[in-house]
């Protein structure tokens, strides 16, 4: 069974971890596996929306650091560095329910959806630094516009977790909801959007970004020419094995 299913509601396509054992930790496939899938919703005019979700107690724990070490990016073609660029530049608008841990990725990819629901005991972290390497998806760009340059710098560098109520302040996160209720509330706002007018809701996202799209692009590149450059290097491998280590547990993923 694939550990990314895709499932179908009327004009409304889910993408939903679906890797229990790992808590929704991302491999190399899984990053094949949704681009793909974000690429067929792209390119099929009867879908509206996209959803991201993962499970009822877990978004994401981020990337799977054991098949991060065995198999590293090797270049701007790796899966993971081919979904960041589909979502970064998806014409669709993407909703994205978040409940339980979203780390690393699990973050940074809210910053690119235009509505988030997060259950009130969601916890969110992007602990890069902490690993040895640095932030990825634009968020060095993106998350500054959202949360300010102060905040975004505390999050960023010290890399602590944080709660729902902190990232709707920070404008990670577009509602805040109990925690039973966030899917059906993500669902529902993707279905309203889905409902409305698709060339004009295209348009409006398409104009909200195209100020930022060079930046995002530059940033982007900036950032995996520096994370493959840094993941290189003793102590970034160094920091994901102590890391492996310290956790000495079935769900090995942090970042």
């Amino acid at each position: 069974m694939s550990d990314v299913r895709v499932e179908r509601e009327g004009a409304v396509v889910s993408l939903v971890l679906d890797r229990p054992r790992r808590r929704n930790a991302l491999t190399g496939d899984m990053y094949a596996a949704l681009e793909r899938a974000l690429a067929e919703a792209e390119a099929d005019d009867s879908a509206r929306v996209v959803l991201f979700r993962g499970s009822e107690d877990t978004f994401t724990a981020g990337n799977d650091l054991e098949d991060f070490l065995e198999r590293p990016p090797a270049g701007r073609d790796a899966p993971v560095f081919r979904f960041l660029e589909r979502a970064a530049f998806a014409a669709k608008p993407l909703v994205a329910a978040v409940n339980g841990p979203a780390i690393g990725l699990g973050t940074t990819l809210l910053l690119h959806c235009d509505l988030v629901f997060a259950g009130a005991g969601a916890r969110f972290q992007m602990p890069f630094v902490r690993l040895g390497l640095v932030p990825e998806f634009a968020s060095t760009y993106l998350l500054p516009l959202a949360a300010g340059a102060a905040r975004a710098r505390e999050m960023l560098l010290l890399g602590e977790p944080f709660d729902a109520h902190a990232a709707r302040e920070a404008g990670i996160v577009t509602q805040v909801v109990a925690d039973a209720e966030t899917h059906a509330r993500a669902a529902d706002a993707a279905a309203r959007l889905a409902a409305l007018p698709a060339e004009a809701v295209r348009a409006t996202k398409r104009l909200l970004r195209e100020p930022h799209r060079a930046a995002i692009e530059q940033a982007l590149r900036a950032e995996s020419d520096v994370f493959r450059a840094m993941l290189a290097r003793p102590e970034a491998r160094e920091a994901l094995a102590a890391f492996l280590a310290r956790r000495g547990s079935p769900d090995k993923a942090a970042k």
